[in-house]
């Protein structure tokens, strides 16, 4: 099998004061989303295999880690001391929902080692693929599942590559393949998600509409400005923290921004480690909409040299600026985001 190419963003930044959990995005294959309109308890209850099974004292795992606490469910906002979220409850060969980050980073979606025990399939039963993720490739086992699916989307025989870990207690990463023609509706404040397909609608008044390019046929690029240079932003729905190369740090320095900042570490989906800086950087600006960033780890990341992303000024934008916007759609049909700002006073 050829190598996966992971677009996507994933990682820990060590030391970076926001993030809380243990792995970021990766990236790899997707469901198929659809008509999801997420706000209550999850439908349905994790896998149940037989306690004659492998897979029994797994699934009994997922169960208890199912977020019981009065905090969202779905779609956390970023605050001051946690990062922002977005999960999708999707079924395995009908089984579920788990809980898959939704990552507009990754090309194929994935899993972890506990869901292929929950589901009763061995690791070894299809070939190993080359992931490639934000700070190195390794080679990781897969499972092929039946089906797999959220609302009206479904994928037919998806190999899903088995990760190391997710984050924050997620089960895997549902990628972006096949959401051509899908609109995505993310609402922090409600907590709530909805894939469906798109029927080009517009956005309301109260919205910002910034149009997007596909990048490597899968990620979402739009033009930005930071500090008055002019970048190219990639949505990274999957990534913790927001990533640059370090293009922009340059470009910021010569205009006498930024600061020296401090040593940090990033650990990819492949669990390499590369070193990288943290440094206050002025805002990220996308058409009339500001989204501040305490911090953005600069670095000559492995996946900016993949994706030849080296020269040209680039920010890989992740939850922690993400999340403090009151909406996101992501419009595939249209090439549109559409933006809502948290209203004030």
């Amino acid at each position: 099998m050829p190598p996966v190419l992971c677009s996507g963003i994933e990682g820990v930044i060590l030391n970076h004061p926001l993030v809380y959990v243990v792995c970021r995005g990766l990236a790899l294959g997707l469901v198929s989303c659809g008509a999801w309109a997420v706000g209550a308890p999850p439908i349905g209850t994790p896998p149940i295999v037989s306690r004659e099974s492998p897979g029994a004292d797994a699934a009994a795992e997922l169960d208890a880690i199912l977020v019981e606490a009065p905090e969202p469910r779905y779609v956390a906002p970023t605050r001051r001391d946690q990062i922002g979220r977005i999960w999708a409850p999707v079924f395995i060969n009908g089984r579920g929902p788990f809980r898959l980050v939704l990552d507009t980073g990754a090309s194929h979606s994935a899993v972890t080692a506990m869901v292929a025990l929950a589901l009763g399939i061995p690791t070894d039963r299809s070939p190993p693929v080359t992931l490639r993720g934000v700070t190195g490739a390794a080679t990781v086992p897969t499972i092929r599942v039946d089906s797999l699916s959220v609302g009206d989307l479904s994928v037919d025989a998806p190999t899903l590559p088995i990760v190391p870990d997710a984050m924050g207690g997620a089960q895997g990463v549902l990628g972006s393949e096949g959401l051509a023609n899908k609109r995505i509706f993310i609402d922090f404040r409600h907590d709530l998600i909805s894939i469906t397909f798109s029927r080009s609608e517009r956005s309301g008044r109260d919205f910002v509409n910034i149009p997007f390019r596909s990048l490597h046929g899968q990620l979402i690029a739009v033009d930005a400005v930071v500090g008055g240079v002019r970048t190219m932003a990639i949505i990274d729905t999957g990534g913790q923290t927001t990533i640059a190369n370090l293009a922009l740090r340059d470009a910021l320095a010569r205009s006498n921004q930024g600061g020296k900042g401090r040593p940090d570490q990033i650990m990819g989906a492949t669990m390499a480690i590369e070193d990288g800086v943290i440094i206050a950087m002025p805002a990220i600006q996308f058409g009339s909409i500001k989204v501040n960033d305490p911090g953005v780890t600069f670095a000559d990341m492995y996946i900016f040299k993949q994706w030849k992303l080296t020269r040209e000024p680039t920010i890989l934008v992740g939850m922690d600026a993400l999340g403090v916007l009151d909406t996101l759609v992501i419009d595939y049909r249209r090439h549109e985001l559409q933006m809502r700002t948290l209203k004030t006073g």
